[in-house]
């Protein structure tokens, strides 16, 4: 047990060891959206140029934002809301600021809405993949099971039902040991696919696509673009990260944890990448099909791939871990918070709230299907609102305001307590950054989305 910085009263768990925390962590930020996003995003805009774009970004926006993250969450050792209520009051500020908290928590449970639709057809394609009828067309397939209500409402209560499960048994017992298991299994699967690629993929054209700088198309979009891949990837804005680093024991180096988050998390990605199109190229496919890629494209490549009723299977598994290690810090933030209010046991909690996020992602079932024609905000159907209203608007209003409460009106003294064992400089660096650079930069990807 670790003792409360603030209050010296409260206590609570912590994760056993730096690794715990980086795995968690990583977890919380490698997901479907970053497993395909980012080798998309860097083969059509730029290659190595966009790579590189993106690296800067991460250093600008990424890192400060997430440092604030772990050090406004430990030293409350609370959940998000109650984190930044006791951070604002420590610092002589109104406790009105718990609303940034509230708006992860909100977020969170949005994203995990949709996110466990997709999830569950992730969790649905193993299946496929590793028993795949050679009598329909992989497009026939996708179609027969998005068209059909019971088999995405089967496979998103599956994926709901685990996340209670394993945020139910706790931080120790549930979510520590369940990242220790899922981030390794992720890795090994990640190398056995680049290893296949490697094998039976146009490796050398995989390379070119993804490293090859071509500056001819960086523009001012592919800045903005990389900017907020940079925010996104690492699950900033939404609670998860100030959540995780509530439990992060206070030996621990925020500066080089969050730099080690932040290079696995790219790692992942630019592995992803060298897993997907070499063979994407290899089969002659377009590497900018989106989502039907993975689900249409690819499932067809596995048919005719030596050895793809194993292969295949391993990529959607690897894909429903990374999309499990994700809805986790998705849900635990609102979990600890009605734990610590009392308002419900642990396990009520995460019952509550995951069936409360269940319920919502019936939406997005039906908009596959039976609700596909219905519009919502801004003509787009019921997911995709959701999407929008959570990824472009909840959480990049949070992290940027993060970054303006750590950058402008968090007392120094106590933010250079949580940096202890950094130097000097370092903590300099990280406070212009945090208070000039990054919220200035979320806020041109926030207003650049909305005008999009």
């Amino acid at each position: 047990m670790t003792e409360n910085s603030s209050s010296k009263i409260n206590e609570t768990v912590s994760w056993v060891g730096r690794w715990t925390f980086v795995l968690a962590a990583a977890g919380s930020a490698v997901g479907l959206g970053n497993i395909w996003g980012f080798p998309y995003k860097a083969g059509t805009e730029g290659g190595g140029a966009f790579v590189l774009i993106y690296l800067l970004c991460i250093l600008a926006v990424g890192l400060p934002i997430m440092m604030a993250e772990i050090m406004i969450g430990r030293r409350a050792r609370k959940s998000p809301v109650n984190a930044m209520k006791i951070a604002a009051i420590d610092s002589g500020q109104s406790g009105k600021w718990q609303a940034v908290g509230w708006g992860g928590l909100i977020s969170g449970i949005l994203i995990l809405s949709f996110y466990s639709v997709i999830a569950g057809i992730c969790l649905n394609y193993i299946f496929i993949s590793a028993f795949p009828n050679p009598e329909i067309s992989s497009l026939t397939q996708f179609n027969e099971v998005t068209s059909s209500p019971l088999k995405l409402m089967f496979w998103h209560s599956i994926f709901i039902f685990l996340n209670i499960l394993i945020i139910s048994a706790g931080v120790i017992s549930g979510i520590e040991r369940m990242v220790r298991l899922l981030m390794p299994m992720l890795f090994i699967l990640m190398m056995v696919m680049v290893i296949n690629a490697m094998i039976n993929g146009d490796f050398a054209k995989g390379l070119n696509f993804l490293f090859a700088p071509d500056f001819s198309q960086v523009d001012a979009t592919t800045f903005l673009r990389a900017m907020g891949q940079a925010f996104f990837s690492l699950s900033l804005g939404m609670g998860s990260i100030m959540c995780y680093g509530a439990y992060m024991p206070q030996e621990e180096n925020i500066f080089k944890t969050s730099l080690t988050v932040a290079g696995l998390d790219t790692v992942i990605a630019i592995l992803a990448g060298l897993a997907i199109f070499p063979i994407i190229f290899a089969y002659g496919l377009e590497p900018g099909e989106g989502p039907g890629l993975v689900f249409i494209s690819l499932l067809s490549v596995f048919v005719d791939m030596p050895l793809g009723n194993i292969l295949g299977p391993a990529f959607f598994a690897l894909l429903s871990i990374a999309a499990l290690s994700s809805a986790i810090s998705l849900l635990e933030p609102s979990v600890a918070y009605f734990e610590e209010e009392k308002i419900a046991s642990r396990f009520s909690s995460a019952l509550i709230l995951g069936l409360s996020a269940w319920f919502i992602g019936i939406g997005s079932v039906l908009s596959f299907n039976d609700w596909s024609e219905l519009e919502f905000i801004g003509g787009l159907n019921f997911l995709d609102s959701i999407d929008y209203l959570a990824n472009q608007f909840l959480m990049p209003i949070g992290g940027m305001m993060v970054a303006i409460f750590a950058g402008w009106f968090f007392k120094p003294d106590l933010a250079l307590e949580e940096f202890s064992g950094i130097q000097f400089y370092i903590f300099q660096v990280w406070r212009f950054f945090i208070k000039f650079v990054s919220p200035l930069l979320v806020a041109t990807v926030f207003i650049y989305q909305l005008a999009s």
